[in-house]
């Protein structure tokens, strides 16, 4: 089951999910945030009548996907950090406390975003008027846009510093 014979550098067998899943959520983030929204937004999402519920149908399956990325992690993280109770925590980044507090920290942050923020974009960006040719963002919208990129730089920045803790780990096994 392990394949290193330090004990220090065995992985326990969380750590491959732990990081297909950091690494899944990353990129998909950075996807999201970088290519498929500015992409929309040019195209003039924004000034489409039902651009809210287009928005929040597209957000409603990423945002699940971002919870099941973040259990994923923290359940990895807390078996890692469980897995040798014999050696000291300190012995690795992955099984840190640091580690298992931004699991919880992005875990929280994907829980607001996905019923807080997300529904509050979509039920301002709702067109309660059938008619209307054009739609004028609100001004709320804007507030709400920043909010959601700010928070989606603090996720950016978690999943940062647990993939450079997982490297740290990763480094040191193979130094071994």
């Amino acid at each position: 089951m392990n394949s290193l014979s330090h004990p220090i550098a065995k992985p326990t067998p969380w750590v491959g999910a732990v990081l297909f899943a950091l690494m899944f959520w990353f990129s998909s983030s950075l996807l999201m945030d970088f290519v498929i929204m500015p992409g929309l937004f040019v195209g003039g999402m924004m000034s489409q009548p039902d651009f809210g519920s287009a928005g929040y149908a597209m957000f409603w399956v990423f945002n699940r996907l971002e919870l099941l990325c973040a259990g994923v992690i923290l359940t990895g993280l807390l078996a890692a950090r469980q897995s040798r109770p014999q050696r000291p925590v300190v012995a690795s980044g992955l099984r840190s406390r640091w580690a298992v507090e931004l699991g919880l920290g992005l875990l929280a942050l994907t829980l607001v975003l996905t019923y807080a923020i997300a529904p509050a974009m979509a039920a301002l960006g709702a067109s309660l008027d059938p008619f209307a040719a054009t739609v004028e963002v609100p001004g709320a919208m804007n507030q709400m846009h920043g909010l959601y990129f700010a928070l989606e730089a603090v996720k950016l920045l978690g999943c940062g510093a647990l993939l450079s803790l997982l490297y740290g780990d990763l480094s040191r096994a193979e130094e071994l």
